[in-house]
């Protein structure tokens, strides 16, 4: 009897998992395919009443006005808008599906320096979470690992694939690394104040990863007698093929850290967070460094900041002369979906509403690296892109009726989507 009902139980999960799988993959783009009649939101600042736009072989052909020639089968997107598809930097979409069940959390390794993880052998292609950001544009996102000192390496992904193979964009495409706090709160379960204080143990764990860099360095000068597998997966980061991205987000600990890595040797650093970026803006344009900065939708960190701090920082940063992308690293992995509206924001601060898109397509491709395929619509790029019955910044009319990844028209149903059209059916019959 036991067996039994084991069996009857195994049979009910996996019943329960194909009910509720993901969308199947689209198939290669076999056909050519123009759309016309649509605001084409370009991606670089430029917007296109009225476009055509052709691709094939999943890479856009044409880019033209209502003159251009059509080709293959034709899309009436007229009165809709076409955008580049959105991408999601320094998340861990597909490492963590549940947060309360630790089976489902695969973000973070035992170990404070272990650059040697890569986050996109354990990416879940199959991910319910990651399926739900593709009805508002977001295609593309940057896996990143969490915790310790030194995370591991991230990757780059789209967000229709059968496996993490599939679905590589770009691998191993930097190392991310959370800077130490200067400050930290009083550790209440210890009898500690709960206020914060000076770290005591702040310069000793920066000396602990100056130590570990240049181990790393001297490894890559050497033909060391056997294979350190963490010092081996620092050697992007002096080679210039790999970005250190560091997770800071005040003003001592930005300067602190872009110059310990500058003086290491790293040629390439993207601030992760930024929340004092504002303070230092004249440092970070001499050092080369881009800002990820944390999203819009989000409460001051300190009491004596203005209250609306967080919803013009980018702006802020943006006027500075900065290379800006907006990221969500701080919240729960779901929230990634409102990664447009936290660009919409912008729009409210002053900020111009095609720069606000650039802060979630071209300027993020060109910090990730995947630009010369990725963030903008123009011949030769990826056709990765959406259209959208109306403005996709404002969450009012963020409605897609069409999506396309690589040219395969991908599927925008997902969980939340047939709950939505469940529970529209039931109060219509009321």
């Amino acid at each position: 009897m036991k067996i039994l009902q084991k069996i009857g139980l195994l049979m009910a999960l996996s019943i329960g998992t194909i009910a509720t799988a993901q969308q199947t993959p689209a198939p290669a783009q076999k056909e050519t395919i123009t759309i016309t009649g649509a605001t084409a939101h370009l991606g670089n600042g430029t917007v296109m009443e009225n476009s055509v736009i052709t691709f094939e072989n999943g890479k856009i052909t044409m880019v033209g006005g209502p003159s251009s020639p059509l080709k293959g089968t034709v899309i009436n997107a007229q009165g809709k808008h076409l955008y580049p598809g959105f991408i999601a930097p320094a998340k861990s979409l597909g490492l963590v599906e549940v947060d309360a069940v630790r089976a489902t959390d695969d973000q973070d390794e035992l170990g404070d320096y272990i650059p040697n993880i890569r986050s996109i052998i354990a990416y879940n292609a199959e991910s319910k979470v990651v399926e739900s950001m593709r009805p508002n544009g977001v295609l593309l996102g940057q896996i990143a690992p969490q915790g310790g000192m030194i995370s591991g390496t991230s990757s780059v992904v789209q967000f229709d694939a059968w496996n993490w193979e599939d679905a590589a964009v770009k691998v191993d495409d930097g190392v991310h690394l959370n800077w130490p706090n200067s400050f930290r709160r009083g550790r209440w379960w210890m009898g500690e104040d709960r206020g914060w204080s000076p770290n005591k143990e702040y310069q000793e764990d920066i000396n602990k990863l100056k130590v570990f860099i240049a181990n790393a360095k001297a490894y890559g000068k050497t033909d060391a007698s056997y294979e350190n597998e963490g010092f081996k997966n620092m050697q992007g980061l002096f080679d210039g093929t790999q970005k250190l991205y560091v997770y800071a987000n005040g003003e001592k600990e930005m300067i602190d850290a872009v110059s310990t890595a500058k003086e290491s040797g790293i040629q390439h650093v993207v601030i992760v967070g930024g929340y004092q970026a504002d303070k230092i803006i004249p440092f970070l344009k001499q050092n080369d460094v881009a800002v990820l900065v944390r999203h819009t939708h989000s409460l001051p960190f300190m009491e004596d900041d203005d209250y609306d701090f967080p919803y013009k920082l980018p702006k802020l940063l943006v006027d500075g002369g900065l290379l800006v992308a907006i990221q969500n690293s701080d919240a729960a992995n779901f929230q990634t979906r409102n990664l447009p509206f936290y660009a919409g924001q912008l729009v409210g601060q002053g900020m111009d509403k095609e720069t606000a898109l650039q802060l979630i397509t071209s300027n993020t491709a060109k910090i990730l690296g995947i630009d010369d395929a990725y963030g903008m619509l123009a011949p030769g790029k990826s056709a990765t892109f959406f259209i959208s019955e109306g403005d996709a910044l404002d969450m009012r009319t963020n409605k897609l009726t069409h999506a396309f990844i690589d040219g395969r028209q991908i599927s925008l149903e997902t969980h939340q989507t047939e709950l939505w059209k469940r529970y529209t059916e039931k109060y219509s019959r009321q």
